[in-house]
């Protein structure tokens, strides 16, 4: 089905992974549509939680995806479903600047 999804043209398929060492967070994301990398992003950070790199990762990716304007779904692929839900979580929680930023600009 991915497969599918990911030869049309208007799809972009976002990958994101962050890990931790020695209070460093490395992540990674990888942006491509229809076999075409759209940007591939690598970011160091001290001192912050997996859950905010990732919600940040998925923010900066949804933002250079929707900026192409041929793209109308975007598939993100990541190992913390917990924090891509923080996304449509409307309690208050401490990554809320990340979420509300992500929906405006879905």
């Amino acid at each position: 089905m991915l497969i599918e999804v990911s030869s049309s043209p208007s799809t972009a398929i976002v990958v994101i992974n962050a890990s931790i060492k020695n209070n460093v967070t490395i992540l990674i994301s990888h942006t491509h549509t229809h076999d075409n990398p759209i940007a591939k992003t690598v970011h160091h950070v001290v001192h912050v939680t997996s859950t905010e790199a990732e919600l940040f990762a998925m923010r900066c990716s949804i933002n250079q995806a929707s900026n192409h304007n041929n793209i109308s779904k975007i598939i993100i692929i990541t190992n913390s479903i917990h924090v891509a839900r923080k996304i449509f979580d409307p309690s208050s929680h401490p990554f809320q600047v990340h979420s509300v930023a992500i929906l405006a600009e879905l």
